[in-house]
């Protein structure tokens, strides 16, 4: 495993870098599509490969562990045999799942009681097993076990988290000491940045996930429910404070313009399903704005769905037939919405990217921002 800092943005703090895993060279800045139960939903691996191109995908453990257990995934030899995907996978620890989960869960020192929202039957995380569970699905990138808080919280709520989940972190890599990898390629462990929207506490916790000496760092507890210039400020404290040779990732963000402002500050990774669950709801991102597909002004409009679009992803389909697609609630409809949203976040990040590499995103970051601000 192995990180390069390539460049910095000379007005920002926006990076350029790659990740090496055993399974792929990762370029950074990058957006990971989610595959929360083994898929990209909707999207075969073939168009998922040779359409949206994407260098690493999310899995997760919360869903993995329950379907199709991991008893499963070890059969198959892990989770890149058994979706057929020969490039790098990240999971999370199922952290934030069992903080959706707030009705039928029981959180103590030991770990977190759940109830499946499957069948309902009760199921335990503890920092040790979720380390056994990430080591048996087989990602390239795992994440310690944390406690997610929501938004709002109360700061002394959000400074007992924080502490619990550094305790939790020192679990975990103890643990992981004592848990082989199985599948003969490494793993690289991230620990996750806490403490709500409190500058005090995310520099504390800051501090504390970065002298851990990981591979890489992440930031959780945001993209919950806060405003979104309260997760710039928060990321804009933590950014300052983990270390520059370390990639960083901001979990669960974001909307195009959250990824751009977050990459001004220094964030070299992001997952989200906004891209294919809005996707399937009609909604669709584009350079311009965004677009509900659903809305009769399409219905005669035969100009494909993104002029730009054929430069990102090959789905030069006109707004008049997706439009079509989705008022007779036709399957593919909600497909080539999805390539398309995956496509476009894409080519996002790679164009942050190559204006990074050349010393103009600033400027190009403001014009986007303004120009994807707007619904078309």
């Amino acid at each position: 495993m192995q990180f390069d800092l390539l460049t910095k943005d000379p007005e920002s703090s926006a990076r350029a870098g790659t990740i090496t895993t055993d399974h792929g060279i990762i370029e950074t800045p990058i957006f990971m599509p989610v595959g929360t139960v083994g898929t990209v939903k909707g999207v075969h691996q073939r168009e998922l490969k040779n359409d949206i191109n994407p260098d690493v995908i999310l899995g997760n453990t919360y869903h993995l562990y329950l379907r199709p257990q991991t008893s499963i995934l070890e059969k198959a030899g892990g989770l890149h045999k058994f979706m057929n995907w020969d490039r790098s996978i990240l999971t999370d620890s199922g952290g934030f799942q069992v903080y959706s989960l707030s009705d039928n869960r029981k959180i103590k020192e030991e770990g977190v009681k759940f109830k499946s929202h499957i069948d309902g039957s009760y199921h335990v995380f503890t920092p040790e097993n979720v380390m056994e569970i990430q080591r048996t699905i087989g990602a390239d990138i795992i994440m310690a076990f944390d406690e997610c808080t929501p938004y709002p919280c109360d700061y002394n709520y959000a400074k007992r988290s924080m502490h619990m989940t550094h305790r939790w972190l020192d679990r975990c890599m103890q643990h992981l000491e004592k848990v082989p990898v199985k599948y003969g390629y490494d793993q690289a462990f991230f620990p996750i940045v806490q403490g709500s929207t409190y500058k005090d506490l995310r520099r504390q916790s800051a501090e504390y996930i970065a002298n851990v000496g990981a591979f890489g760092n992440a930031i959780g507890g945001l993209s919950v429910g806060e405003p979104a210039d309260e997760m710039y400020e928060m990321t804009a404290v933590v950014t300052e404070v983990l270390p520059e040779d370390k990639p960083r990732y901001l979990m669960g963000v974001g909307t195009p313009i959250n990824i751009l402002e977050n990459i001004a500050l220094g964030i070299d990774m992001f997952d989200c399903v906004m891209p294919t669950r809005n996707a399937r709801n009609g909604m669709l991102f584009t350079a311009h704005g965004t677009i509900n597909i659903k809305n009769a002004k399409w219905k005669d409009d035969f100009s494909p769905i993104d002029e730009m679009a054929i430069t990102y992803v090959d789905t030069d389909y006109s707004k008049a037939y997706l439009k079509h697609l989705f008022s007779v609630n036709e399957l593919l409809g909600k497909q080539i919405a999805t390539i398309h949203n995956l496509g476009f976040y894409l080519w996002l990040v790679r164009e942050a990217r190559k204006h990074i590499l050349a010393g103009d995103f600033y400027t190009w970051k403001q014009m986007m921002v303004k120009q994807m601000d707007k619904r078309l």
